[in-house]
């Protein structure tokens, strides 16, 4: 530690050296580093709609949140968490598809697990803190790598190489014990070529509900060549999560009475005491790494090759009351002239995966068209298993025992084209058709005991197209269309779902641009078919499980807008009306099929508002009042009243001020966020479930409604300092 230390400390006093030296094409980095995100992103004036975030925006609120709540502003975006602040797992809705049909990128690269199709931030925790920029396109958006956008794709480029060296510590303490360190370097470009730069961070906090605890540390480290024409990336990130399980919920008799309590690892002792398993934690690590080659040609023509390993590990742990030994494989024994057969035990479910990925794209641009075009490849390989770490009784067992093992492997080929082209000064075109090419196979057994054995292949074609008209220098309008097929998740194989979904998506838009106005209004018809809808359910593990719903659609108006007031004053009011629809949804009710009608998708609310005012009183004071409206959604698709989510409208507050012209230090930037700040009782996401009954009444079948809710933080608040060297 101490040569690594000693090592690090010359690269960066070697970078402060070189910190005076003129880069002769400095404007060539931006643009070779854009080149990573081309074939994933679009411009302004594209007939696509998306939202774009710069890291000056991300830092304001970067106190240890995950990514999703940096999104949560956004137009059409929900978001929420299990521990209730922000803090461990976090989720994100658009357009009320949730995460796992959200494509996300890394620098190009799937982010999405292969098998699930989730996106779990915090298994990257403060990874707020490396990236350079994201945007998120809404509906079906450009063709990406990963799995189909159902929702919308966000992309992310970590951070650009930095011609100067620089250090950065930053520190933030808040509400239920949550706390962030981390310290960021930078050796500048040393011989105006190379550069090393990394971030080390840490995490922890408490939650908001009982003994949702979260210890998160995490990494990043790049190491870069550029010259005027070529830019290579060496990156290494990842991190390490143990959070204490809170997907359990509560009922709405506690949500009344103890809001924050969580009835996971919750067991009764031998003396009939109830107690909590203080390990009922979910435990995982994963390390990415990637290697990007730019390089421009000419003006005109540009290429990247990148290549991506992804290595996941890691178990979530519980303690179980009175299983069965027929589940675990264990065998009857006989104490005292009684046979036992269920016992007390702690299980670990495992789970360790490889993902590879190779990405090859080549750019042409000229003055009136530009045209990408590119391949993809990737391999996912996961084990899924089973052991029994302690039992009161096991018999028959061996030290690292499997009860169940089974695998899945998956093959993705990727092949598409883009071109845009301009006409004149007031019309462009857009044209993009992409191929999908999936294989997935798995075998063995699943942790319900039953064997899972598939052997799929899909293949998809997406073609999506727009047109711009550039009526005036103020207004714009763009139509598009777009096309996403998706395959099923590994969750709905053991549902017995094999049907992949199709979506076609139509955006109408329109953009006023002025001196002090920025608006953004679009239109949007989602129309799906086999779409996979959340039935508001649980499996054992805490997962949604999902249905497949026949057609539905989803039709709606976003209005986002970027107002300048004055020299001191901004607002960012952005809206999203929406009604969201199964058509002719049926489900079985009191022992029959039964035709509903329309009825609403699940977790989809028809009303998300949001707005940032941002005031600076002086220069270097920022005061930022941000608000979001969430109306009442439901959690199943039947319109039951026992599924409805009630709206909610929140407001934060944000505080930035900046010291400079220090001795010794760059600046010192001080952050502060008060959540929640009129402390408003709120649930953000829970569960729905429905279940047959024969038992009460017997000969006379009956429906049974439950639901289980997910409180969110009262008022709470983040400080932080960090200090720029």
């Amino acid at each position: 530690m101490k040569q690594l230390f000693i090592a690090i400390t010359l690269l960066f006093s070697a970078g402060l050296i070189n910190a005076q030296e003129k880069v002769k094409d400095s404007l060539s980095i931006e643009k070779l580093e854009e080149v990573i995100v081309k074939s994933v992103r679009v411009d302004a004036d594209s007939p696509i709609t998306h939202s774009n975030i710069e890291k000056e925006e991300l830092e304001e609120r970067n106190l240890g949140q995950d990514i999703p709540y940096m999104l949560n502003y956004l137009p059409s975006v929900v978001t929420t968490s299990d521990a209730g602040a922000g803090v461990g797992y976090t989720y994100i809705r658009v357009r009320g598809s949730d995460a796992s049909r959200v494509n996300v990128t890394l620098n190009g690269i799937p982010f999405n697990d292969a098998e699930s199709q989730g996106t779990f931030f915090v298994n990257l925790p403060d990874f707020t803190s490396s990236v350079q920029s994201l945007q998120l396109q809404r509906g079906v958006g450009t063709s990406t790598n990963g799995s189909g956008a159902f929702g919308a794709s966000l992309n992310m480029l970590t951070d650009g190489v930095s011609e100067v060296a620089f250090g950065e510590i930053a520190n933030s303490i808040g509400s239920y014990k949550t706390r962030k360190h981390n310290v960021k370097f930078s050796t500048g470009l040393l011989n105006n070529h190379f550069e090393i730069a990394g971030r080390l961070s840490t995490i922890q906090s408490d939650g908001y509900i009982d003994r949702a605890a979260s210890d998160l540390k995490s990494y990043f480290v790049q190491g870069a060549y550029v010259n005027k024409n070529t830019l290579i990336k060496a990156l290494a990130f990842g991190g390490q999560e143990i959070t204490y399980q809170a997907w359990n919920g509560i009922d709405v008799e506690t949500l009344e009475t103890d809001r924050t309590f969580n009835p996971s690892g919750m067991y009764t002792d031998v003396e009939g005491n109830v107690q909590f398993y203080d390990k009922e934690v979910d435990n995982y690590s994963q390390d990415h790494y990637q290697l990007l080659w730019n390089q421009r040609f000419n003006n005109n023509w540009s290429t990247n090759v990148s290549f991506n390993y992804t290595y996941g590990r890691g178990y979530f742990e519980q303690y179980k009351e009175d299983e069965d030994f027929e589940d675990y494989g264990f065998e009857p024994i006989e104490v005292g002239g009684e046979i036992i057969n269920t016992t007390d035990l702690i299980r670990r479910r495992w789970l360790n995966n490889n993902f590879y990925a190779a990405n090859a794209n080549v750019n042409y641009k000229n003055e009136k068209v530009e045209v990408n075009g590119g391949l993809f490849y990737s391999y996912y390989g996961g084990d899924h298993f089973g052991e029994v770490i302690w039992a009161q009784n096991a018999g028959g067992s061996e030290i690292r025992d499997r009860y169940y093992s089974g695998n899945g492997d998956k093959n993705e080929f990727t092949v598409f084209g883009k071109m845009s082209y301009r006409f004149n000064d007031q019309w462009s075109a857009f044209g993009d058709l992409q191929g999908r090419f999936i294989s997935y196979r798995s075998s063995g057994i699943t942790s319900d005991l039953f064997e899972l054995k598939v052997d799929e292949t899909y293949n998809f074609l997406n073609p999506k197209a727009g047109v711009s008209l550039q009526l005036n220098a103020k207004n714009q309008f763009y139509l598009s269309y777009g096309r996403a097929n998706r395959e099923p998740r590994r969750s709905d194989f053991e549902q017995g779902i094999f049907t992949a979904e199709k979506l076609d998506d139509f955006e109408l838009g329109w953009r006023i641009t002025s001196e002090k106005t920025k608006i953004n209004t679009n239109l949007f018809y989602m129309d799906y078919k086999d779409q996979l809808v959340l039935t508001g359910a649980l499996d054992d593990v805490g997962a949604p499980i999902r249905a497949t719903s026949g057609k539905s659609f989803r039709l709606g108006l976003e209005i986002d807008a970027d107002l300048k007031v004055s020299e001191k004053i901004k607002l960012y009011p952005n809206i999203a009306l929406s009604t969201n629809k199964n058509v002719d949804f049926v489900t079985p009710q009191n022992g029959e099929l039964v035709n509903l009608g329309n009825t609403n998708i699940s977790f989809s609310p028809e009303i998300v508002v949001g707005n940032r005012i941002e005031f600076s009183p002086i220069e270097k004071l920022r005061l930022i009042l941000l608000s979001k409206f969430v109306g009442d959604q439901y959690m199943g698709n039947i319109n039951s009243e026992v599924s409805k989510l009630d709206s909610y409208f929140i407001n934060d507050f944000n505080v930035v001020y900046t010291l400079d012209k220090l001795p010794l230090v760059r600046e010192i930037v001080f952050s502060g966020l008060v959540n929640n700040l009129f402390n408003v009782k709120y649930v953000s996401n829970g569960y729905f479930y429905t279940f047959d009954d024969d038992y009460s009444n017997p000969g006379v079948i009956s429906t049974v409604e439950g639901a289980g809710y997910y409180p969110q933080a009262e008022i709470n608040f983040l400080v932080g300092a960090t200090i720029k060297f």
